[in-house]
């Protein structure tokens, strides 16, 4: 063979390799131990005692008004008065 082709040859080989295998080995892996993280107790909803706390019919209202406020949400108030004189001014 000659030396162009064996050129073109490894060339091409090294598109096949896998460049990141250390990468790859732990994609995830982060995403994972954070969600892990963030859950207290992953057995609660095998826990057959009433949660304390509100009522049914209270959280459902406090929802109802939590979604609300993305709904329409309630007007700025600007509280930085520039230019604007307090009193009436001259």
């Amino acid at each position: 063979m000659n030396t162009p082709a064996i050129a073109l040859l490894l060339i091409l080989l090294t598109g096949c390799a896998s460049v990141t295998p250390n990468y790859d080995a732990k994609f995830g892996d982060a995403v994972r131990e954070a969600k892990l993280k963030m859950i207290i107790n992953p057995d609660a909803g095998r826990n057959p005692d009433q949660v304390l706390g509100m009522d049914g019919k209270s959280a459902r209202e406090s929802m109802i008004l939590y979604q609300g406020t993305y709904k329409a949400p309630p007007p700025a108030v600007n509280v930085i008065n520039i230019g604007g004189g307090i009193g009436g001014g001259k």
